[in-house]
């Protein structure tokens, strides 16, 4: 018998909130976090809005200025996620680089394994230290090659997120990055529940973030006209799976989850948020950026999920959808969930909570998979807002405006990234 894997302990920062129960609080209401950008110069980007981060201070994460510096916001974000999951999963964090300086929440708390080795970190970015990267270009051109961080190549690369954690409490097992553009996350959690579920650790720290809004990120992504250029009314421009949606959002943020075997959990008696239960992952093998129309990847990863969780399509009561608000992902989305759950589409709630953060790209799936073990615990599904007109066939149970109550026993996530990457996990209500 494979051995069962629950969540224990949770952290967010993004658009809405710095805290889990502030962020679900809000999305349940149905609050926006979206807005016209403030933290980059506008001139000449064709889309100005998004989800910025707001008032993040480090210093209030136990990230000192000296630290801070060397690290990307995405990897300041990583840290500061887990101080709030350490806490509720009781794994206590130290300062990185000082070790024998143990942060003033976990001082007396117990190391959570016998052995280092069996506790690891996996965690999902998509384009990493795109901030870093861009100030230094802009310091090498203008100063010159002397001037540049010293600091840049940590800062830039993507494993590093992952890196600063592990130093943090001391956890020296697995340890992976999952890049795979807005699937990073995703990949990364279902990565990190195989290796407990097979006996290769007892706890791994999962998730992701993402710090990407900055004029070279929002120059790019604008000029493959795949933002929205709603600027007139940012809150609203975040509308999927409606007929007048003219592109995705982007965010900043994510979410860290601490994954652990429940024997191991129960033993040490932490608080049990939700199981994972079930993780597929395709490719479409299509187009570097458009989805498969037909949506086979995306069929075959949420069937995949349905089989490793051992359960039928009808037992599965919400899903949130990947749901960008771009015209070709909701469109093949609706299709893809009509072909996967047949009738029990109709019975079904689908909402994307993108239409409130933003899209976080490779932080995404980890606050959608945070989000769909808060709907398994407290039987609340959360909205997709400013969807006032669904689309051409797009007949199904959007959640639309306001939240639902229902009993919700077996919820999934989707996401699909760039380059056809397909990942998919499930979660299910705890029970002993």
């Amino acid at each position: 018998m494979s051995r069962r894997v629950v969540i224990t302990g949770m952290g967010t920062l993004n658009p809405l909130a710095h805290t889990v129960e502030e962020t679900w609080k809000k999305l349940l209401a149905g609050e926006s976090g979206i807005d016209t950008l403030k933290g980059i110069e506008l001139d000449g980007l064709r889309s100005q809005i998004g989800g910025e981060l707001k008032d993040f201070d480090p210093e209030k994460f136990y990230i000192d200025k000296k630290l801070a510096n060397r690290m990307d916001q995405y990897q300041q974000l990583c840290l500061a996620g887990m101080v709030e999951a350490g806490e509720m999963a009781k794994i206590p964090m130290h300062h990185p680089e000082e070790h024998e300086i143990v942060f003033d929440k976990f001082k007396g708390m117990d190391f959570p394994v016998e052995d280092p080795f069996r506790m690891g970190v996996c965690l999902g970015v998509g384009v990493g230290g795109i901030k870093t990267f861009e100030s230094q270009v802009n310091i090498l051109l203008g100063k010159g090659a002397r001037r540049v961080n010293p600091f840049l190549i940590p800062k830039m690369i993507a494993n590093l997120g992952g890196g600063w954690i592990a130093q943090a409490i001391n956890a020296k097992g697995i340890n992976t990055t999952y890049v795979t553009a807005c699937a990073s996350a995703t990949n990364a959690i279902g990565e990190s529940f195989f290796a407990i579920q097979s006996d290769r650790a007892d706890i791994i720290v999962t998730g992701g973030f993402e710090a990407a809004a900055c004029r070279v990120g929002y120059a790019g992504f604008s000029n493959m006209q795949a933002l929205s250029t709603r600027n007139d009314e940012p809150k609203k421009a975040s509308r999927p799976f409606d007929k007048d949606r003219d592109g995705f959002v982007m965010g900043e943020g994510g979410a860290v989850l601490v994954l652990e075997e429940l024997e191991h959990a129960k033993k040490r008696g932490v608080p049990i948020i939700a199981e994972v239960v079930g993780y597929g992952i395709t490719a479409d093998a299509h187009h570097i950026t458009s989805p498969d129309p037909d949506g086979n990847g995306g069929i075959r990863a949420m069937q995949d999920a349905l089989r490793t969780a051992k359960i039928t399509p009808d037992n599965i009561d919400y899903i949130n959808a990947h749901g960008t608000s771009t015209p070709p992902n909701d469109a093949m989305e609706t299709r893809v969930i009509k072909q996967v759950f047949g009738d029990h589409a109709y019975n079904l709630s689908v909402s994307s909570t993108k239409s409130m953060t933003g899209h976080l790209l490779g932080g995404a799936g980890a606050i959608e998979a945070l989000i769909i073990a808060k709907a398994c615990q407290e039987n609340k599904v959360p909205p997709t807002i400013n969807l006032d007109n669904p689309g051409e066939g797009m007949d199904l149970d959007y959640v639309p405006h306001k939240m639902k109550d229902r009993t919700v026993n077996y919820a999934m996530s989707n996401s699909f990234g760039f380059g056809g990457h397909n990942a998919v996990i499930v979660t299910k209500k705890y029970t002993d």
